[in-house]
């Protein structure tokens, strides 16, 4: 479902994303104060491995949603519904708001279509793997969401 893009927030996610070393693969790792954070920065993380985030505009939103009972499977979903929405609609998805209430987990996408002159895309993404699947509160306190994606 289109949403439009006065109903994502404009605020940034706080915390961080980075990405960490897996052979021919990509690990995209999300940290923040709440597990949406995490989520939410692990998502960038994942497109900006695609492509810079400075380059993507917030033209057309999408919602998602997934459920799962376990935090892990729940940021898998998360990730591999993000990557079949670029996919089927052709977008890059470049700011996230997402919710999690208990095992349910509700999300705005924004972005644009792909326009590969401006984007310069370096990789696809195939989809979230279950090698080094994470998420946990670390020793300061922040949530991790973790994954290798398979590019």
């Amino acid at each position: 479902m289109a949403a439009t893009p006065e109903n994502l927030s404009n605020e940034k996610p706080e915390g961080r994303w980075e990405h960490f070393s897996h052979g021919a693969d990509i690990g995209i790792r999300g940290l923040g104060p709440t597990k949406d954070a995490a989520f939410e920065t692990a998502a960038m993380a994942m497109t900006s491995a695609i492509t810079d985030l400075e380059r993507i505009k917030t033209r057309e939103t999408v919602k998602i949603s997934c459920r799962a009972d376990d935090d892990e499977i729940l940021f898998y979903d998360w990730i591999n519904a993000l990557v079949l929405e670029m996919s089927v609609r052709g977008l890059l998805f470049g700011e996230f708001d997402v919710h999690i209430e208990g095992s349910r987990l509700t999300a705005t996408a924004a972005g644009e279509a792909v326009d590969v002159e401006r984007h310069d895309p370096i990789v696809e993404v195939k989809g979230a793997t279950f090698t080094e699947l994470a998420v946990y509160r670390n020793d300061n306190g922040d949530w991790v969401a973790q994954c290798i994606i398979d590019v």
